[in-house]
């Protein structure tokens, strides 16, 4: 009898036009195995055999220490939950998607990483430790949610998380691209407001080349993830003229910096807001006011959210 449901629950989905496709086994199993090895790193470091993590001496943030290996440890019942369970309990998808999160958020300082990685020169401090220890952390998180997702997809169906394919681009998507491209020109805004605006050139090319590469990310990716240049080279590209736009080329910086984005300036946004109500916010050498932090981090987590929800938008136009 539960053979013949099963038959009937995958007749229905390709009537639907949702192929039965089998959902990842390997999420689970990989999970575990994650928690294992990377949780061992977790406990020894939290025993007090942590390296120095320079600058700021933590490698995640706002919770590492035993906080951190707590989240670690709830991975691995999850995932043992997730592949066993064969009903859809919204408490067992919460918790996964929740944990997943929580894992990712404590990663703020990725985008640092990627910032000092691509340019250096700009006197960020490079830590292969602390860059191990969060990209740890992001790859359980992913892992989880890849695991979440497939459990959702083994009982539920092979919908797509965020839906099908669309033909055009909604109008959610060109007010998302906007939305990025206007929280890219208020962060600039607000630095000229505070009166602190430098000519780039004056600092070397590693300050010009963060300029022109702030530019193209908060102005060019988002437009591109919007309209149609951005699915077709134009014309007048030399040699890939009126070629398809390999998806991936705007998808990977689009998901990427607009995740990382989110992830920094959302844990940022929400400790300044702490430090403002309790009266601890530090001035530190007072060239920044504190409203030029409260116009520019929102401005940045706008960035992040529009870049993210244009990406989402581009895939599904753009997927087979």
């Amino acid at each position: 009898m539960t053979g013949e449901r099963h038959g009937i629950d995958v007749r229905a989905r390709r009537r639907r036009g949702w192929p039965g496709r089998t959902a990842p086994a390997w999420a689970p199993c990989a999970v575990l195995l994650w928690a294992i090895g990377y949780g061992g790193l977790r406990v020894h470091w939290a025993s007090g055999d942590a390296p120095e993590f320079p600058p700021l001496g933590t490698d995640l943030f706002p919770v590492a220490g035993w906080g951190a290996v707590a989240l670690v440890g709830a991975a691995a019942p999850l995932a043992v939950a997730l592949h066993r369970a064969d009903r859809w309990r919204w408490p067992l998808a919460g918790a996964g998607w929740g944990v997943s999160a929580a894992l990712v958020t404590l990663c703020p300082l990725l985008l640092l990483d990627v910032v000092a990685v691509l340019i250096p020169g700009l006197g960020l401090t490079v830590d292969p430790a602390g860059i191990a220890g969060r990209l740890g952390c992001l790859t359980g998180g992913v892992l989880l949610a890849v695991a979440t997702n497939g459990y959702r997809r083994r009982v539920r169906g092979d919908r797509p998380l965020f839906g099908g394919r669309i033909a055009g681009t909604p109008r959610w998507a060109f007010a998302a691209a906007y939305l990025a491209v206007a929280g890219c020109l208020a962060r600039l805004a607000a630095q000229y407001a505070a009166g602190t605006a430098e000519i780039p050139f004056a600092d070397g090319p590693a300050v010009l080349a963060f300029e022109v590469g702030f530019l193209l990310a908060g102005v060019l990716l988002p437009l591109a993830l919007a309209h149609s240049w951005g699915r077709v080279f134009p014309r007048w590209v030399p040699l890939r003229g009126g070629r398809p736009v390999p998806r991936w080329l705007l998808l990977g910086p689009g998901f990427g910096l607009g995740l990382l984005l989110v992830v920094y300036f959302g844990v940022g946004t929400g400790q300044l807001a702490v430090e403002t109500v309790t009266g601890s916010w530090d001035p530190g050498d007072g060239t920044y006011p504190l409203w030029f932090f409260w116009v520019s981090m929102p401005a940045y987590l706008l960035w992040g959210l529009g870049l993210t929800v244009a990406a989402l938008a581009y895939s599904r136009q753009t997927r087979r």
